[in-house]
């Protein structure tokens, strides 16, 4: 999957996360994601430097430093309206998976490098044909920025109550 970027979901104001199958006739996966995660992703994509590690940039220091590798990320699952995703890491000749949100899974693969895969159920149920396929973001960076910022700036805490 290409990561296309992080978008803002009108009219609730939701950040979404936009992948794209690697294929002739690509499917995109939209995955509502959590505004911080959408900030670490959004930061790495514009390979912007922060004074200190985010939490991300922290785990991978930290797998790095005990000789983990991330080898990929794979979207596996939506249940009840819910995606689920994997961390395959190795270290040394041991493989082996970690359960993860999908964003916190992106935020930590486009830091690493590493590739982003989907489960094709997850694509037969989630994804979608866009009329226009989508390959580069035509939006100005700058004011795809600020619009994220501006919803930073606008999230309450009661917004994230269930």
């Amino acid at each position: 999957m290409d990561l296309l970027g992080v978008r803002i979901e009108l009219p609730a104001n939701s950040p979404v996360v936009l992948l794209q199958e690697q294929a002739s006739e690509p499917r995109l996966l939209s995955i509502f994601i959590g505004a911080t995660e959408a900030t670490a992703i959004a930061l790495a994509m514009e390979e912007i430097e922060v004074p200190r590690p985010m939490t991300h940039d922290l785990i991978i220091l930290l797998l790095e430093d005990a000789g983990i590798s991330i080898q990929r990320v794979v979207v596996t699952e939506l249940r009840d309206k819910t995606f689920f995703a994997e961390l395959e890491l190795i270290e040394g000749e041991h493989e082996r998976s970690i359960s993860c949100r999908p964003s916190d899974a992106i935020a930590l693969a486009v830091r690493c490098g590493a590739p982003i895969f989907a489960a094709e159920p997850v694509l037969d149920e989630a994804g979608y044909r866009a009329s226009v396929l989508v390959s580069e973001p035509e939006d100005d960076p700058n004011k795809v920025v600020e619009q994220f910022k501006e919803f930073i700036d606008s999230v309450r805490p009661e917004d994230f109550k269930s």
